[in-house]
């Protein structure tokens, strides 16, 4: 299978596109990584304004792909295909691909809502309140994350860049449009985002007009997307010249569409053969932010939780998308907050690792035989919402909640804060679960992916707080293989998505949830977290 027809070996290409990173993996046919490399990208924040450029994404991208390929030591004629993944970040092109800003003039580069910009709530909230349809299909709620909410923000605050716009595009679509020419977009994104009905294969020309983007359908949805194909779907006529001579690569290379970053997590870990398929497994993607991924055989509606979206992860199957707003950049806020914190964290840069990964180490240094790190958090308790609920309440008013505060200033109460932290992110896992599970939409076990997660003790600790068993992919790459998943499809290296996922993936060891005093702990510690957090947002209404 990892052979050319000439007998030399093949390779696919996985370009994962994060908050703060680009990076590029290569992998043989069988799902094996080979090397990776990455690019940093920069961010531009002031308040709920976050903000990035397209051409520095790109020149990351760039930056990536000529590192991974180098490290490998292959011959560009032996790639067969490249797939990219993104975060759902809204980019606004001018005519001909010219960046146009969407905050300060001054910076006409910056042309990138990130994800996390949250300028948007007004708007977001006055969609809300029309009670329109198209929002049975996201939860009920439509997040600022996505993405007609903030277009409603550009053309009420920057008209004259709104009118001027040739197209706006997901990043992922971006990328793949950078790459081969291609405007078509992926059913992910745009059904993901974009209030796009998979199900139905169109976009409601109602609701744009009474949210206020009547111009969006009057130009037949010329603008955000009229050609939405399936991910893995290979794009126009493959790499161009011009991009092929960006990378370094072979003009005219398969380029598959692409998904959104925690999608690809899902494809690069649910779906590994004798692992009870897509439908039984959540995939939890536990980096920057949290993704939860859920896939049913028929639509599953579930208040608070994103969707149900037909064919956004997994071809055929129904998507329901939970997770939170802040996950491992709560932990990291949390953190912060603590007197010690930048000591510890030249620590842990002496040891070249990042400050919650050397606070995991401590955490399991500190537990001597006992079986439950959640015991270190001692009387600290942690809701960590620093940027409100993305599910399953879906309120971005919402906000944090830290209590059991002493005196302390050592490096023992640091780690109590963090484990109460991992703690609230189980709590939070664990609503989703519940809420899922009562609408119809039950799962086996958690599969695990993503930075944030990787310790062994994170991995138990996360089992126990929400009384589900947890696994892990056998790569430690999941993001990047689910794009290299694509890749295959597109070169049609695997006739479709799940042979593809079967072939390419595998799970590692089990973590499964605790009993007897641990589980007491963990129930007990949960009731309090609810309470604070129902506390939280009563205080948010009230503002």
């Amino acid at each position: 299978m990892n052979q050319t027809s000439d007998g030399e070996s093949s390779y696919l290409l996985g370009i994962d596109v994060g908050t703060g990173s680009a990076r590029a993996g290569v992998f043989t046919t069988d799902g094996k990584l080979v090397a990776m490399d990455s690019g940093t990208i920069e961010m531009h924040r002031e308040g709920d304004f976050v903000e990035q450029s397209s051409e520095d994404i790109w020149q990351a991208v760039v930056s990536a792909v000529r590192g991974a390929v180098g490290k490998a030591n292959i011959a560009p004629k032996n790639l067969r295909g490249i797939g990219f993944d993104a975060t759902c970040s809204l980019v606004v092109l001018g005519e001909n691909g010219v960046p146009l800003p969407v905050g300060d003039a001054d910076h006409p580069e910056r042309n990138i809502m990130v994800w996390m910009d949250h300028r948007a709530l007004d708007q977001a909230e006055r969609i809300n309140a029309t009670g329109h349809g198209v929002l049975d299909y996201v939860g009920g709620r439509i997040s600022p994350e996505m993405e007609t909410p903030k277009l409603l923000w550009l053309k009420e605050n920057r008209p004259d860049v709104y009118a001027a716009a040739w197209q706006f595009m997901d990043l992922a679509d971006y990328l793949t449009w950078r790459a081969t020419g291609d405007l078509a977009r992926s059913i992910c994104t745009v059904t993901c985002k974009w209030t796009y009905l998979g199900h139905e294969n169109r976009w409601d020309p109602d609701y744009f007009q009474t949210i206020g983007l009547s111009d969006l359908a009057e130009d037949g949805f010329q603008r955000i997307g009229t050609n939405i194909v399936a991910a893995g779907t290979a794009l126009g006529s493959g790499l161009t010249a011009q991009a092929a001579g960006d990378f370094g690569l072979v003009a005219g290379t398969p380029i598959a569409a692409g998904l959104i970053d925690a999608h690809a997590g899902g494809i690069g870990s649910v779906g590994a053969e004798g692992g009870g398929g897509a439908t039984a497994n959540l995939a939890y993607v536990f980096g920057t932010s949290s993704c939860t991924m859920t896939s049913t055989a028929e639509p599953v509606f579930v208040p608070g939780v994103w969707g149900p979206y037909y064919s956004a992860m997994v071809p055929g199957l129904w998507l329901n998308e939970g997770g939170q707003s802040a996950a491992g950049a709560a932990i990291e806020q949390l953190l912060l907050l603590h007197p010690m914190a930048a000591e510890a964290g030249a620590l842990a840069a002496e040891a070249e690792m990042s400050l919650p990964a050397w606070l995991a180490q401590q955490a399991e240094d500190r537990l001597a035989g006992f079986e439950s790190a959640g015991s270190l958090a001692g009387r600290i308790h942690v809701v960590p919402e620093f940027l409100g609920n993305r599910a399953p309440f879906a309120d971005p008013n919402t906000r944090a909640v830290v209590a059991g505060l002493g005196m302390a200033r050592d490096l023992d109460s640091l780690v109590s804060l963090y484990i109460a932290g991992l703690c609230g992110i189980g709590y939070g896992l664990r609503q989703i679960i519940a809420a899922q599970d009562k609408a119809g939409a039950p799962v086996e076990r958690i599969i695990i992916s993503g930075g944030a997660g990787r310790s062994d003790m994170v991995r138990q600790l996360l089992a126990d707080a929400t009384g589900v068993e947890l696994t892990a992919p056998q790569t430690e790459e999941p993001v990047l293989l689910g794009a290299a998943i694509l890749a295959s499809v597109a070169a049609g290296l695997h006739a479709d998505m799940a042979t593809a996922m079967a072939g390419m993936s595998s799970f590692s060891g089990k973590f499964k949830p605790q009993g007897g005093d641990i589980r007491d702990l963990h129930d007990a510690r949960f009731e309090i977290f609810e309470q604070f957090q129902s506390v939280a947002r009563q205080a948010a209404m009230a503002r």
